[in-house]
This record gives structure tokens, sequence and C-alpha cells, in this order.
């Protein structure tokens, strides 16, 4: 089993804009992140300690600005806290391992899916390809990349 965990190297390893997402919790601007419209199959992990958190067959348009999922790959790596900052109340997301800031859960995506919208950071994020998850050790998520028709 691997062990997914923040490290020092990791942290190290990130661009000024990953660093103030994940490790101050920041946000970027809508529309500006590399995830928001790709359609590719595969999964997006932690990008400080690779652990998986969503499946782009959780995938959708929301129209927020952000990449948005209705569930996470691995309910277990997605922590949800209380969040009153900027005048509002929200449910923050972290990932459990690597304690990074992902973004926020509401409750207004699909229906047919849940009902909620995780609408996620790409700067938190590190995308997989399906044709790279074997190699990159995700084997285990291969079934939850596509839409089964």
């Amino acid at each position: 089993m691997t062990e997914y965990r923040k490290s020092e190297e990791a942290i190290a390893r990130l661009n000024p804009e990953q660093y103030r997402v994940t490790q101050e919790n920041g946000t970027e601007r809508p529309w500006s992140g590399e995830y928001n419209e790709n359609k590719q199959s595969g999964i997006y992990v932690d990008v400080v300690s690779g652990e998986p958190l969503f499946a782009s067959a959780a995938k959708y348009e929301s129209g927020c600005g952000w990449p948005s999922f209705v569930k996470p790959i691995e309910p277990d790596n997605v922590v949800e806290l209380k969040d009153t900052t900027h005048g509002m109340v929200r449910v923050e997301v972290r990932s459990k391992h690597g304690d990074s800031h992902l973004g926020h859960v509401f409750p207004d995506g699909p229906r047919e899916a849940g009902g909620l919208r995780y609408c996620i950071n790409s700067a938190s994020l590190r995308f997989i390809p399906k044709e790279e998850m074997e190699a990159e050790g995700y084997a285990t998520y291969l079934d939850q990349v596509e839409e089964l028709s």
C-alpha cells in the first residue's frame, strides 16, 4: 500500500501559485486553472502528497470557473471543515494526508449525482492521464475514470 504524505521535498517542488493555494488556503482566479476545461480520462491527485482525490468520470462543467466534481474518488482522502472566512459559512475541502487546501463543497451539484459540487482549485491538483495511471501506481482506480455506458 502506498503511503501518501506531506514532505519538505514536495513543498519545495510547488510553484508559487500551488504553494499559495495549498499551503496558504488561497483561491485561484476563476477560469484561470489549467484543469478547468480538461476533458481527458484520468484521475486528479493531491499535488503535494499524490493521494487520489477525484476521477474524470465525476468531473462536470458547473459554470463556476473551477474544476467541479460530484464526488471524491476516495472519500477517506477528503476532509471537510467549516470555513467562516470572507463573511460566509462554507465547507472547506482539504486532502487528508497532504493537508492541502483543495477548495470547497457546495450543495448545488447535479441532483441525479448526489447534489454536491466539489469546487476545486487546479493548483492543488496533478492530473494523471488514464494511459499513465498504471505506471504511476494508480491502476486500482482505472475502472473509475470513465462513465459506464
